[in-house]
């Protein structure tokens, strides 16, 4: 399964959060405005080194970013009408889209399972989580409410069950 490089950076090589601390960030990043990359990098960094690490992660995070975004405005601003640079881009669109389904199930397995290593067993499955989630799909898919309203009215239910 693909895993971010702030994941295997700071769980597994350097181990200075766990997977569980690493997947609350995850959600704390998600309900915080800002870019998800941002965000966790920045409490990774805060975790891992108080302010200055917060600042060192968040530097380093947006950095590199911007220095690629530039290079990439620039090459495609002298190749726009190329032939070749648009097939490239629709292979770029398919390549995005297999990531962000593999984050996706990585994401499940970990709240539905507890780890993004255990086997695919039916009876190991978290079924409140599973509840929780099947009706906020429901809901946001039939009402169309805002995901800041999911959100809160899925960590009220969390809330709910789990305590």
């Amino acid at each position: 399964m693909g895993k971010s490089l702030i994941q295997e950076q700071a769980v597994e090589k350097n181990g200075w959060i766990t997977e569980k601390i690493f997947t609350d960030i995850i959600t704390i990043s998600q309900m915080t405005p800002g870019p998800l990359a941002v965000n966790t990098a920045t409490f990774v960094g805060l975790t891992a080194g108080g302010i200055s690490g917060a600042a060192a992660a968040t530097i380093g995070c947006v950095l590199c970013g911007i220095v690629i975004a530039l290079a990439v405005y620039q090459f495609f601003q002298t190749h726009q009408t190329s032939a070749y640079v648009l097939e490239v881009l629709n292979g770029l669109k398919s390549a995005s889209s297999g990531l962000i389904l593999s984050a996706a199930v990585l994401m499940i397995r970990l709240v539905l399972y507890g780890s993004t290593e255990s086997e695919l067993d039916v009876s190991a499955v978290n079924w409140i989580a599973m509840f929780i989630f099947a009706v906020m799909l429901f809901v946001l898919c039939k009402w169309k409410l805002s995901p800041a309203v999911v959100i809160l009215i899925s960590g009220a239910a969390g809330f709910a069950c789990y305590r």
